[in-house]
């Protein structure tokens, strides 16, 4: 019997869901979420109707991404899938392209980012977000609602997975939001680590996991234990951390860049380890630029309050 695949089933878009999410405002982008059950797969569209300002960070050994050096995006698309799930924001800017009137004016061509996460290891079949599937999750784009846990991109997201657990444990999206003044700021993140989820506290709430012991994180035997019992430390691959963050204060593209990397690198901190050889993490920094400045807020200083959102967005994977 031939292996289920987009090319051997019939697979019907789900773009509604019940459960977890949250509420936030922040004009200028509308987020959209679509999924095939059969997967289970997804993707998640973030749209800016009016174009945003974008910077994009890279890091970890193996990310797959594309549009990564546009300094203007109309839509990112978050996806599973792997090097398929790529397809999904081709759809993303043909449905964008559709509902502009097919116009193709030099000026006039959508722009859509997009990265993927290796999300088959927890299933056992080829099924990865398409092109219908991204146009579906745009034409279901709202404002201000982000569905959290196993949904869109993150439908099959784990995390785990440092002493090769082979299927770590659920994980998901996760976002939070903050406002300091006029400025606003959001964070959405599809968790897929290979790294623990790791609260203020430092206490593991996600991942490392050992189903032989009962343990979990710190308390899990040691790599010393592992190697003289001839169990294996080694990390298994297909696992990426994608990142969105979206603030409405206008920065210039060196002040964009430096959010980007400051947020990024903080990350370590709820997810550890982060950025290794079998992670592709990736965050794309956007400004809508309706705030033209903050007098409570410089660069350094809003970098500080985006981080400690990411923090909280990873934590709200877990619930």
């Amino acid at each position: 019997m031939a292996r289920l695949s987009n090319d051997s089933a019939e697979l019907a878009p789900r773009t509604s869901f019940d459960g977890r999410e949250l509420r936030f405002e922040l004009p200028g982008l509308e987020i959209g979420v679509a999924e095939y059950d059969e997967g289970p797969t997804g993707c998640t569209v973030f749209v800016f109707p009016d174009g945003a300002a974008c910077s994009t960070d890279v890091r970890g050994g193996s990310p797959g991404v594309s549009g990564a050096g546009y300094p203007l995006v109309h839509a990112i698309c978050l996806a599973g899938g792997s090097l398929y799930g790529l397809e999904a924001a081709a759809g993303v800017a043909a449905e964008l392209l559709a509902q502009r009137g097919y116009r193709t004016g030099w000026l006039e061509i959508p722009l859509v980012a997009g990265a993927i996460i290796f999300d088959w290891g927890p299933r056992d079949n080829a099924v990865y977000p398409d092109k219908e599937l991204g146009r579906a999750a745009l034409r279901a784009a709202r404002p201000g609602v982000f569905p959290l846990g196993a949904r869109g991109a993150g439908r099959s997201a784990t995390a785990r997975k440092l002493f090769a657990y082979e299927q770590g444990e659920p994980a998901g999206q996760g976002a939070a939001f903050r406002r300091v003044g006029e400025t606003a700021v959001g964070v959405f993140t599809v968790v897929n680590a290979v790294g623990a989820i790791v609260d203020r506290e430092g206490n593991v709430v996600r991942g490392h996991y050992d189903r032989e012991s009962g343990l979990r994180g710190a308390l899990v035997p040691g790599v010393e234990e592992r190697l003289a019992a001839g169990r294996p430390v080694r990390p298994p691959p297909g696992n990426t951390t994608l990142t969105v963050v979206v603030t409405n204060l206008r920065l210039d593209p060196r002040q964009l860049q430096t959010l980007g990397r400051q947020v990024h690198a903080s990350m370590g901190r709820a997810i550890q380890p982060f950025h290794a050889l079998e992670d592709g993490d990736v965050l794309f920094a956007v400004s809508t630029g309706a705030v033209e400045s903050d007098p409570l807020l410089d660069t350094t200083a809003l970098g500080v309050v985006a981080s400690e959102v990411a923090w909280d967005a990873v934590l709200s994977v877990a619930g």
